[in-house]
């Protein structure tokens, strides 16, 4: 037995271990990592014709996707930009935190381009989102993202107008802190391609009439409650994200997302965050989190993700 798939075997979560016979093993720049067999990843890697995503899920608006072009790039290994998320789901609350702290966790070189933006006097602020990829050109994964907001490179922050500029452009600007996934293909992608800080750990999402939670290994729980009132107004949003490459590098990714039903609220009552004992919990204790400023219920979204570049 290969040594490599053996040692992976090892690593992998109960639910993982359960769809292994459903699994195929592929090499993403030396590293072994399992896919879905006969999945879109397995048959395309990130370039899928669209007659083929229309087939599998007939009911799936994919005009917006017919309007932009696949590159080939090698990112450490070779894929197609941008990555394509046809149908998914998020929660995002803001709230404030230490700013001493943030300034703290952030590269010197991402800091002078892009520090954390100050909402008063020590304290800034960070997003935590949690992500349902229900069908990607990756098939399918769970990913929560822990991220400082910050100014745009090179520009000048004024504080809380900055954040309502960026929040009315829809043009937000961050540092990504934490980026925990649940399935291998998506981590090995994330931290060669991307610089992200992801790992592999299982992010278990579950709904009821009323809310949507999700469960970060065995120590966290991210729940909020439904949103009434969704408007169905197409709502276009640019994230970015500044971080180093391998070389210490200045980057900057960014992905765009056509926002197809969504809501927000600054009510913190509907948002409920569970920290445990481990050390992802003691990490967000570190923050200091204070006062929500908004939650986001975005029950339906697409998005198309870039390969990051050199930032000038």
């Amino acid at each position: 037995m290969n040594l490599a798939k053996l040692a992976y075997g090892l690593l992998l979560s109960s639910a993982a271990a359960a769809a292994w016979a459903d699994s195929k093993i592929i090499d993403i720049a030396g590293n072994p990592v399992p896919v879905v067999a006969g999945g879109l990843y397995d048959r395309y890697r990130s370039n899928p014709p669209l007659s083929v995503v229309a087939a599998e899920a007939p009911n799936l608006d994919l005009s917006w996707f017919k309007g932009m072009e696949k590159t080939r790039v090698d990112i450490g290994f070779e894929t197609y930009i941008p990555n394509f998320y046809y149908k998914n789901s998020r929660i995002t609350a803001v709230f404030t935190a230490d700013l001493d702290r943030l300034k703290e966790l952030m590269p010197e070189k991402v800091l002078e381009a892009a520090p954390p933006l100050q909402v008063w006097p020590g304290r800034g602020l960070v997003a935590l989102t949690a992500y349902a990829y229900e069908f990607c050109d990756n098939d399918s994964y769970n990913e929560v993202a822990l991220s400082v907001i910050t100014t745009r490179p090179g520009a000048a922050s004024f504080g809380p107008f900055t954040l309502m500029r960026q929040s009315m452009s829809k043009d937000f600007w961050g540092y990504v802190l934490k980026l925990p996934v649940n399935t291998e293909l998506a981590r090995v992608r994330g931290v060669v391609g991307y610089n992200l800080p992801k790992w592999l750990t299982s992010i278990d999402r579950t709904e009821s009439p009323q809310s949507v939670a999700f469960r970060i290994g065995n120590e966290i729980t991210f729940e909020a409650k439904k949103l009434d009132g969704l408007s169905d107004k197409v709502e276009m949003a640019t994230n970015s994200f500044t971080n180093l490459d391998r070389q210490g590098r200045l980057t900057f990714g960014y992905a765009v997302s056509r926002q197809l039903r969504h809501a927000s609220s600054s009510d913190a009552s509907l948002v409920k965050l569970t920290l445990g004992e481990g050390s992802l919990s003691e990490y967000i204790r570190s923050l200091k989190l204070g006062k929500m400023l908004k939650y986001e219920y975005v029950p339906e979204f697409q998005s198309a993700l870039y390969a990051p570049a050199l930032l000038k």
